[in-house]
């Protein structure tokens, strides 16, 4: 991966200020973004995809695609499209079911376990790494494009 442009660190309290936080950036989420969300099993990536997801309107429930791999979310702003790749065997699976065609411009990618799709995933516009802290969670958002510097210069406004 390239060299990040530029990055910030969150910390939440708990669940429910992450998933406040979401909602209120999630506006930020320009048409053609891709977040890669890190970190070890347990550590929110689904809660925070959820919570930028109803952010942008969805109003139904938003759940893990761990065996689906991906859910999509048709909104007024966009296409949400949530990857989580934690069973995925083989990054060539991704081309199979024709991965290429879900990254496009009118879309917004939220994908876990991103390294598991190596060499077949774009570059991400912005990684968020979640780690714990204290009795929450603190996120690390590096963007590595103008698009994602445009989201994150964004979000620490909103904390």
């Amino acid at each position: 991966m390239s060299q990040a442009v530029n990055h910030i660190t969150l910390t939440f309290e708990n669940e429910a200020s992450m998933l406040a936080w979401a909602h209120q950036v999630s506006p930020s989420l320009i048409s053609g973004l891709v977040i890669h969300l890190e970190g070890t099993l347990g550590m929110g990536k689904t809660t925070l995809s959820r919570g930028l997801i109803q952010g942008l309107g969805y109003k139904g429930t938003v759940k893990s695609p761990t065996y689906t791999l991906v859910e999509p979310y048709e909104l007024e702003s966009c296409t949400a499209y949530h990857f989580d790749l934690y069973r995925l065997a083989d990054p060539e699976e991704l081309e199979f079911m024709g991965v290429r065609d879900y990254f496009a411009d009118t879309a917004v990618c939220l994908i876990e376990w991103p390294e598991k799709g190596g060499g077949i995933l774009p570059p991400a516009d912005v990684v968020i790494e979640i780690t714990p802290w204290e009795q929450g969670r603190q996120l690390t958002c590096h963007s590595y494009t103008p698009r994602g510097e445009m989201a994150i210069g964004q979000w620490a406004v909103g904390q």
